[in-house]
């Protein structure tokens, strides 16, 4: 930290950086040095030599050229075809989203106050709304930080419901959000892994029911899976797990649903999953927003960690306003007596998703997931034509994100995706090292943005890769 004796200047970008304006401040709350605010960290932790970092760039114009400089570095999907995906996915994104996402009454990553509210709060609400109904469930949280806070926290919810300390997670979960739920449970809850069956890559009811106990208060599973699979038992694990007195929770794409029966269907008591795909662009750490969504029942509402607004009459007849429900369950109005702390949302994507399903509306949804079913499916058929390639190895329907196996080409994933790169072509996810047990495996992923070239053109791509590896390793 610079003192007032060091600062020389007003800094452009901190706030009341002005030495006789901090004085003022000082003044003004009783304190005598800046360092007088920081009195309750031990001083065993505080950093008391001068931190290394570059000189500040004072000139906007020469930080501007020093960002882009940077950031010049930088590819993106849009230099490429990517055929990427594995929880952030190239769908996309109509115009209408970003202009309604760019209005200064909502331009905020975070979820806004009443005192600026200009329509954010009924847009959230008309939002939660929109996925209520996609969702086929009542109830909607303004989105939290992504899909694996998403998760976590509705893991942590039925433990709080039930009362009991152990959750089971399916093992064909996307890695991710595994380890974020393992990380958010410890060490109030226990994670346990249910296998899934090595045949047909889906959640393996056997071990299901040799691991479900009396101190089970949860199991997660994803509908598609990581593998891209649709588990297909997913009232038979809703069974399994409401005879035990546990509670069901589904990860979800909600692009899926235009097609897919919804989690409620098949007996989930809560689902969560990202918007992400819902008319938001890949960002780099950015562009994630989860959901949870549930019935509307007192015992899951009152457990719910972050927001949700609802609409109400107000003190003028005939008047209605939107805002908060139940805000004392909340971090926000009980702070450190909370049941659980969450801080950052992700409102200003829960906006965009909401533009996103009204544009669409319910046969948009259908037409689209059709699309991406067949896109995929097209191209799985073509790759699966290669010379020692093996598509979806497991069989069963898959949702835009299939298996390609080449242990027949005795080449490794990461250098044929290398070599893909070098043609313009960004390949599958390599699984090898999360799961060594399928081999040299990738994950593909096909949108409705991929065309028949594109298709065709990863195609020959691999051929190529293929063929050039080998001829590379014979001599």
């Amino acid at each position: 930290m610079i003192s007032m004796k060091e600062r020389k200047f007003t800094h452009p970008y901190i706030p009341n950086s002005y030495p006789e304006v901090q004085k003022q401040m000082m003044d003004e709350i009783g304190i005598d040095s800046i360092y007088d605010l920081f009195s309750e960290i031990p001083e065993e932790l505080r950093f008391k030599g001068k931190m290394e970092i570059p000189e500040p760039i004072l000139s906007e114009a020469s930080l501007v050229r020093h960002m882009e400089k940077i950031l010049s570095r930088n590819q993106t999907v849009n230099e490429f075809v990517s055929f990427l995906g594995a929880g952030c996915y190239q769908h996309y994104v109509p115009a209408i989203c970003d202009e309604i996402a760019s209005r200064s009454e909502f331009l905020t990553a975070y979820a806004g106050e009443p005192y600026e509210d200009h329509g954010r709060f009924q847009a959230l609400f008309e939002y939660q709304s929109m996925m209520g109904e996609l969702l086929d469930m009542d109830v909607c949280n303004v989105p939290t930080y992504d899909w694996c806070q998403a998760a976590a926290t509705a893991l942590r919810m039925a433990g709080r419901i039930t009362g009991r300390k152990k959750v089971l997670v399916s093992k064909n979960v996307n890695p991710q959000r595994l380890s974020a739920i393992e990380n958010y449970c410890y060490p109030v809850m226990e994670v346990i892994l249910v296998d899934y069956c090595s045949e047909t890559g889906c959640l393996n009811l056997s071990d299901l029911e040799e691991k479900i106990a009396c101190d089970v208060g949860a199991i997660y599973f994803e509908n598609p899976n990581y593998f891209g699979l649709i588990e297909t038992s997913g009232q038979r694990v809703a069974d399994i797990v409401h005879a035990n007195g546990s509670l069901l929770v589904v990860g979800v794409d909600p692009i899926t649903l235009g097609v897919l029966a919804p989690p409620s269907q098949y007996g989930a008591d809560i689902a969560v999953g990202d918007v992400q795909t819902l008319g938001i662009h890949m960002n780099y750490g950015g562009g994630m927003a989860g959901f949870i969504a549930s019935q509307d029942r007192e015992e899951f509402v009152a457990e719910y960690p972050s927001r949700l607004f609802g609409i109400a009459h107000t003190e003028v007849p005939g008047e209605w306003g939107f805002g908060d429900v139940f805000y004392d369950r909340t971090s926000f109005a009980k702070r450190e007596e909370g049941k659980e702390f969450v801080g950052t949302a992700a409102a200003l994507w829960g906006i965009t998703a909401g533009v996103y399903l009204a544009l669409m509306g319910p046969y948009g949804m259908e037409e689209i997931g059709k699309t991406v079913m067949q896109k995929s499916l097209y191209a799985a058929k073509e790759i699966g034509k290669l010379k020692g390639v093996r598509v979806n190895d497991f069989g069963g329907c898959f949702f835009k994100e299939f298996l390609v196996n080449f242990d027949g080409t005795g080449l490794a994933v990461r250098d044929i995706n290398e070599s893909l790169r070098e043609k313009g072509i960004l390949g599958g996810k390599d699984l090898s090292l999360e799961f060594p047990e399928l081999g040299e495996t990738a994950l593909y992923c096909v949108t409705e943005v991929h065309t028949e070239e594109d298709i065709l053109a990863l195609c020959r791509g691999l051929d190529q890769a293929i063929q050039e590896l080998k001829e590379v390793g014979s001599k």
